[in-house]
């Protein structure tokens, strides 16, 4: 049984994980006969988001771990503590977490930084020659991980040519891409999926979550 490593980064979709996304990712890797190893980084939260007002709730503050744990039942790892012999692949669902609390790039943009453990993480997985998963805003964390190392690989964000002009800053290839469907760097083993960048409703999104879950299994 092979085991995939799944990093959240947080609960909900306005300053955390996003919730569908992240239940289908571990949905479909479970349906297709892989054990599922949550993790998070053991930081605070950019903000709280309360998610019916759409408001910042000013002055409260989480912990991305502890939010995230929220998702996966308590069964979750902090990020520090995982190697990259732990797993046979690794996958991003998204949400704004992954561009407020794992990278600052829904803040900074191309001249956004990352969080050093996702980024040991990214790297170790992309040297060992693993599978990389990255879906909805999620290819933005694999291509700030990967800019100045030299590796070369295409992701999908959708079709928002903004968002993609920046992620190509790092140094990838975007290419356009539906919901229902999926990028995949063979060389690389790096696949990725718009989910919510451009979905609709929760079938929708999960058709393309559940291909990417798919390509991911059959590269290890």
């Amino acid at each position: 049984m092979p085991k995939v490593g799944v990093v959240l980064s947080g609960c909900g979709v306005f300053d955390g994980a996003e919730i569908h996304e992240a239940v289908l990712t571990l949905y479909f890797l479970q349906k297709n006969g892989a054990e599922t190893i949550c993790m998070a980084p053991d930081i605070d939260q950019l903000h709280v988001v309360d998610h019916l007002k759409g408001e910042v709730a000013e002055g409260e503050k989480r912990n991305v771990l502890t939010e995230a744990a929220r998702i996966c039942r308590g069964d979750i790892r902090n990020l520090a503590d995982v190697k990259v012999s732990d797993f046979d692949a690794l996958i991003f669902p998204g949400g704004f977490g992954t561009a407020k609390n794992l990278t600052d790039f829904a803040v900074k943009g191309a001249d956004c930084g990352i969080n050093p453990e996702v980024l040991r993480i990214v790297r170790e997985t992309v040297m060992a020659k693993k599978p990389l998963g990255a879906i909805c805003i999620a290819p933005v964390v694999v291509a700030k991980a990967l800019a100045g190392t030299g590796i070369k690989t295409s992701v999908t964000i959708g079709n928002d040519e903004g968002t993609a002009e920046a992620v190509e800053t790092f140094g990838v290839t975007h290419v356009n891409c539906s919901a229902k469907d999926f990028v995949a760097d063979e060389k690389n083993k790096i696949v990725s999926s718009p989910a919510y960048m451009l979905g609709q409703s929760i079938p929708e999104v999960a058709e393309g979550i559940e291909k990417t879950v798919k390509k991911l299994l059959a590269m290890i």
